[in-house]
């Protein structure tokens, strides 16, 4: 199945405590960082709640 790259473009300081979270969930800790996860539909949709600070890439 195909990935998808999410790298974290901006920064979480004035984000709320549910957008920190669904960040970390994510496996995002820093700005820059980068993962490669399968596109579920779980996936999908915590992106989808971060959209403003993350880029979201297919692989």
């Amino acid at each position: 199945m195909a990935k998808i790259k999410i790298k974290q473009s901006k920064s979480i300081i004035k984000a709320t405590n549910r957008q920190k979270l669904t960040i970390q969930a994510l496996g995002l800790r820093n700005p820059h960082d980068v993962v490669e996860l399968e596109p579920t539909p779980q996936i999908l949709g915590m992106v989808n709640k971060v959209k403003h600070l993350v880029q979201v890439e297919k692989i």
